[in-house]
């Protein structure tokens, strides 16, 4: 009696892979089997080239390559500010062979801003953080301030607002900024510039603004060559990689803090028993001396946490992001 075999076709909501059933008219049985995750290349999808989200992508991948005995492509959909890479994983299949490598700031702030074609809390599965970031704000040295107090102060005195540069409105540094200036119940005006950030460095180095926000990475070189001036850092902590550089809290203004974080997420859907299968070799990963040597140098800290803790950050950060925008409602373009 001939042996008849049926293929189910893959469905994407069924766990890594693919389940078939072998109909066998002698025995009259069906047998079924999911393949082991992962069976197939895995890619990791970001919308910054060039940045450090994708550099950090890339340690992940290489790392993970070895751990999954399966390749781990970084692949870059740039534009619309990070969205159009998260749209696209947020509408991939849920089965762990499509994830995104995102900064806060596109989950966070943006949806916020702008019409964005995902729901930043439905449309994602976190997976994990792979590294928290302070901001660092900076003044001119001929700005006489030398911490937040004084910049508070100075500000408080002055009947022209002070200028201050960052890579563009609604930006994670812009709305920093506004919150620290609402905080301390001061004006700055905001002077938006390009992404990349290399015109607001030209102009602030060369004092034509007064005040910049951006990532440490980018500002130290400048601080430590005496051309700008460190105020403080907005996160929590001082930097493992700038100790000498006090917190804004430290430096004159108690309880303000904002950091941002960099995060691996898959497709809402995707199997719970996949999410913590990598969560747990990237918090593996994470506790290699040399990584976290690497993102020392870059200006980051390791954080390790479980994804239901990372669903929590993600969460305050949209809901926190969400009511500073609507603070501030139309000052957004200022």
């Amino acid at each position: 009696m001939k042996n008849t075999v049926m293929l189910i076709p893959r469905n994407r909501h069924v766990v890594a892979g693919f389940c078939f059933a072998a109909v066998f008219t002698a025995s009259a049985g069906v047998v079924c089997a999911a393949e082991p995750y992962p069976h197939k290349p895995i890619r990791i999808v970001h919308g910054y080239p060039g940045s450090s989200s994708e550099t950090n992508a890339r340690h992940l991948a290489q790392r993970l390559t070895e751990m999954l005995g399966q390749q781990v492509i970084v692949e870059g959909k740039p534009g619309a500010t990070g969205t159009i890479a998260a749209d696209f994983v947020a509408k991939s299949a849920p089965d762990g062979y499509t994830l995104l490598a995102s900064p806060s700031s596109v989950l966070g702030s943006t949806p916020h801003l702008r019409k964005v074609p995902f729901n930043t809390l439905r449309d994602f599965a976190p997976v994990a953080p792979a590294a928290t970031f302070s901001f660092l704000l900076v003044a001119h040295p001929s700005v006489p301030v030398k911490t937040a107090r004084d910049l508070i102060a100075l500000a408080k005195s002055r009947r022209v607002a002070m200028t201050y540069s960052t890579t563009g409105v609604g930006s994670a540094y812009h709305l920093a900024t506004v919150m620290f200036a609402l905080q301390a119940g001061i004006d700055l005006l905001h002077v938006p510039y390009g992404t990349s950030g290399s015109s607001a460095m030209v102009d602030l180095v060369a004092g034509r603004t007064d005040l910049g926000m951006n990532s440490p990475v980018f500002l130290l070189p400048q601080v430590r060559a005496g051309k700008l001036r460190a105020i403080g850092v907005t996160g929590a902590r001082r930097m493992a990689s700038a100790m000498e550089i006090p917190t804004i809290a430290e430096s004159g203004l108690p309880g303000f803090e904002i950091a941002g974080w960099q995060g691996i997420l898959a497709p809402a859907g995707t199997p719970r028993e996949v999410v913590t299968q990598l969560n747990a070799a990237i918090q593996k990963i994470l506790g290699n001396k040399e990584i976290q040597r690497i993102w020392e140098d870059a200006g980051l800290e390791v954080i390790f946490a479980t994804p239901e803790q990372f669903t929590t950050t993600l969460r305050n950060d949209y809901e926190r992001y969400g009511k500073l925008i609507q603070k501030i409602g139309t000052g957004i373009e200022q």
